[in-house]
């Protein structure tokens, strides 16, 4: 997702930038030609203005001005005068002054001064009419006067510069012929400085290229800051190397060229040229890096750095030896008017030179275009020439393949700029158009770099991701959300500027205005809110997963765990909804009736989910009061069973059955936990009322140490046996207690093991464990005799055969028989067997 992204916004800023190139070339026609024209985009003011003078010439140029004291003089005039500006302001005026300003015209002498003022009130109230019939037009009409008075002003400008370029009357009519030798003089007056700057220079950088190439592998194998401490230290090593060439130059023409201590006006044009050129140059290098692939900024191959370096060097070195050291000598040595052909001669082969790279490697560059377009990795370029071509399609492709039409028509729109204009107006269209291309240059590198962010993603060191796993996941979701903005931002901004370079709007003086500075600073105090609040939910976040990670510290409990996830979601809320608010205040917009609507809104939730209120609030007393956890067994509203699920409104259980159970809080009345500190298996054990009691209590300690001795059931028991005694007397039974301690949650295993052992050791001592029987008693007199129960021999016939029924035993049977031999083999009955 992140990389089609990317492709999407770069293939935007591409677009962006080839209709940028287009811009400059239509409307810099249009502006070019108002400047070479003056007077055709104002024919009708000027013949008005003859008319005006026409007509003026009878009484005199300085009759308006009279007439204008005459009023300020007289009190009685100024006032009238104020009371009919005050009118014409206020609406009301608009006939009287029409009305008057025909008087007027009509009379003279005396009434000058008053017809004076009357006619200046009348034409302040019809420019006030004008306005109020421009302000109530329709919308479509205003544009439609626009788009016309566009279209012919454009139609005007391209005819008059055709005209124009057609008659000759270029700058080139300038040379006299001189040009030459003045060149050659001055070459000979700067041949021991050329020669010192110069080898100074190239030595410097002969020396220092090894360096950039051990620099370059460095950066290769370095991380991201000492990447860019060797980017800066190579820039500085550059910048070092002209500077100690020109500062060379400079001291030895000051001590051994010429009068000691003085320095020529040619020897100081080259030398800031030279300095400045150099620098340039080193601009150029910063970019493409021709020599250290690791530590360009643009993703060409290393033949197409050095040629583009090549290339930019002899446009720069031309341009700026030309502008800077030729043109001079030329304006001081010949004339104004050769300084100018001989400025015009270098942009015309420099405008030449250019389209001849255009025409040449169109192909390679546009499909240079189509793989960046097109590569969802940062691999480094190979040789474009040789590489396979790529084809866009739809409108972007188009634009790729024709982008060099653009520069085509911009290239010979500035020939005929040069060709017709004055050096002054050629250099403003050379800074403009360099402004330009240095803006579309440098948010090609913001972008492009932000593209490789993107695609590398953030790495966090080991040690930051143990101690917070999850920041590195969560800032990749949110910071190439924040970079995808960010390059948004630099082609609006690079557009923006072009526009305003083109002069098309002045966006300078927007900002200077009060709504502009306005705006201006409030999306930027918007952005900081927006940036400090996503700062905020970060920082929470991580130090929610810090308290999380069993890897540090205590392993966190289950209470914390529903705590921390409660205060996360409640806390996020929260922020959000402080951020709207103060977000929406800096906007300008009233949160007054919001906060309001808000409360309301509250209220009625209140009053209609007093249930789910009730849930919410009892959930977090319960959660404060750690009342149960995720994994307890608990009883809750009359279920008993393991918590699943613990949310800030209700539990979930699971019973023994597996049923799951949610359970809202509204219901709970009481929590019971088995799973707190400890817990306790009782053991209520009956025997039969003639077993010896002291008989039993040691068979129920055996049984104890005999559990101990199990491995298993011996780590969970945290106690010794307790013997409570002689607990009850039941229907068939004396029940014994005794409890065992244990960890919480084992106290049901430790008591069914014991269980068992106990059933064992009773039967092996013969210790009764009755089950639930009755006794059938027949009465006794007072000496002790009692009715015998007699039973007869009784033959039955079952099924057919003859079976004899036995006689009950008698209790005197008793002793020899076992505990359990007398419990009935099943619940069903006594015929059981026998089924």
């Amino acid at each position: 997702m992140t990389s089609t992204r990317t492709a999407i916004h770069a293939r935007l800023f591409s677009w962006m930038a080839i209709c940028l190139i287009g811009l400059v070339a239509i409307f810099g026609a249009d502006r070019a030609a108002a400047q070479m024209l003056p007077g055709m985009g104002g024919s009708s003011s000027s013949s008005g203005g003859s008319q005006d003078s026409g007509q003026s010439g009878e009484g005199g140029s300085s009759a308006p001005l009279e007439s204008l004291l005459e009023v300020l003089r007289d009190d009685q005039a100024r006032q009238t005068l104020i009371d009919e500006l005050e009118q014409v302001v206020s609406g009301e005026g608009s006939g009287e002054g029409s009305g008057e300003n025909s008087g007027g015209g009509e009379s003279s002498g005396s009434e000058g001064g008053n017809g004076s003022g009357e006619g200046s009130g009348s034409e302040e109230g019809g420019q006030s009419a004008a306005d109020a019939v421009q302000a109530v037009e329709a919308f479509g009409t205003r544009i439609a006067r626009f788009t016309q008075e566009t279209a012919q002003g454009a139609a005007t400008s391209v005819i008059g510069f055709a005209e124009r370029l057609m008659s000759g009357d270029t700058v080139l009519s300038g040379l006299s012929g001189d040009e030459l030798g003045v060149i050659l003089e001055a070459l000979k007056n700067l041949a021991i400085v050329i020669a010192i700057t110069v080898a100074v220079y190239v030595t410097l950088r002969t020396v220092m290229r090894p360096v950039f190439h051990k620099a370059s592998q460095r950066a290769a194998e370095a991380n991201a800051l000492r990447t860019l401490f060797v980017f800066l230290s190579c820039i500085l090593i550059d910048v070092a190397i002209v500077v100690t060439a020109w500062g060379l130059g400079y001291a030895i023409t000051l001590l051994a060229v010429g009068d000691s201590g003085q320095i020529g006006l040619r020897q100081a044009l080259y030398l800031n040229a030279f300095l400045l050129v150099g620098l340039i140059r080193v601009a150029f290098r910063v970019i493409l890096s021709p020599h250290a692939r690791n530590l360009r900024l643009i993703n060409v191959s290393d033949s197409a750095a050095k040629r583009l370096t090549r290339h930019m060097s002899v446009v720069v070195g031309v341009l700026g030896y030309g502008y800077l050291l030729v043109v001079p000598l030329m304006e001081r040595g010949v004339s104004q008017a050769a300084g100018t052909a001989v400025a015009a001669i270098l942009s015309i082969f420099v405008l030449t030179y250019l389209l001849v790279l255009v025409m040449r490697f169109h192909e390679p560059v546009a499909n240079w275009i189509a793989r960046r377009l097109m590569s969802r990795d940062s691999a480094p370029e190979e040789d474009e020439t040789r590489m396979p071509s790529k084809r866009l399609g739809g409108l972007l492709g188009t634009l790729t393949r024709t982008w060099h039409w653009f520069v085509l028509i911009y290239l010979a729109f500035m020939v005929t700029v040069v060709l017709t204009q004055s050096n002054d107006v050629v250099l403003d269209y050379v800074i403009g158009s360099a402004k330009v291309f240095g803006a579309i240059l440098l948010g090609s590198v913001i972008v492009g770099t932000i593209g490789g962010w993107l695609r590398s993603g953030v790495v966090l060191p080991d040690s930051l991701n143990e101690r917070l796993p999850l920041l590195q996941t969560r800032l990749n979701r949110i910071v190439p959300k924040i970079l995808i903005g960010l390059r948004l931002l630099v082609g609006a901004a690079v557009v923006l500027f072009a526009i305003d370079t083109m002069g098309l709007i002045d966006f300078g003086a927007w900002f200077g205005t009060d709504f502009g500075s306005e705006a201006s600073g409030r999306v930027i105090t918007v952005a900081l809110i927006l940036l400090v609040a996503g700062l905020i939910w970060l920082a929470l976040n991580s130090w929610i997963d810090y308290r999380l990670s069993p890897d540090i510290g205590a392993v966190p409990t289950s209470r914390e765990k529903t705590l921390l996830s409660l205060l996360r979601n409640a806390a996020t809320i929260l922020l959000i909804i402080l951020t709207l608010m103060f977000a929406l205040s800096e906007i300008g917009i009233n949160i007054g009736p919001l906060l309001a609507s808000a409360g309301v809104l509250g209220l009625a939730i209140g009053f209609g989910a007093q249930k789910l209120v009730q849930d919410i609030i009892t959930g977090v007393f319960i959660q404060f009061e750690n009342a149960m956890n995720v994994g307890d067994v608990v009883t809750v509203g009359g279920t008993t069973g393991v918590v699943e699920k613990l949310t800030v409104r209700s539990v979930s259980l699971r019973d023994l059955q597996g049923t799951f159970h949610i359970i809202p809080f509204s219901s709970v009345d009481m929590v019971s936990n088995f799973m707190r500190d400890f817990s306790y298996f009782v053991c209520d054990m009956g025997i039969a009322y003639r077993e010896d009691i002291a008989e039993a209590k040691q068979a129920m300690f055996d049984g104890f140490e005999q559990l101990k001795q199990d491995e298993t059931q011996a780590k969970e028991i945290i106690g010794d046996l307790e013997w409570f005694g002689l607990n009850s007397f039941g229907d068939s039974a004396i029940v014994l207690r005794a409890r065992i301690k244990t960890v919480p949650g084992s106290q049901w295993g430790v008591g069914r093991a014991y269980n068992a052992i106990l059933k064992e050791l009773f039967d092996e001592r013969g210790i009764e464990i009755p089950f639930p029987h009755q006794t059938i008693f027949f009465g006794e007199a007072k000496d002790g005799r009692t009715q015998a129960l007699r039973l007869a021999n009784v033959t039955e016939e079952v099924e057919g055969q003859a079976h004899e029924v036995e006689e009950t035993p008698s209790a005197d049977s008793d002793a020899g028989r076992k505990p359990t031999q007398d419990a009935p083999p099943d619940e069903e009955g006594p015929d059981a067997a026998e089924r």
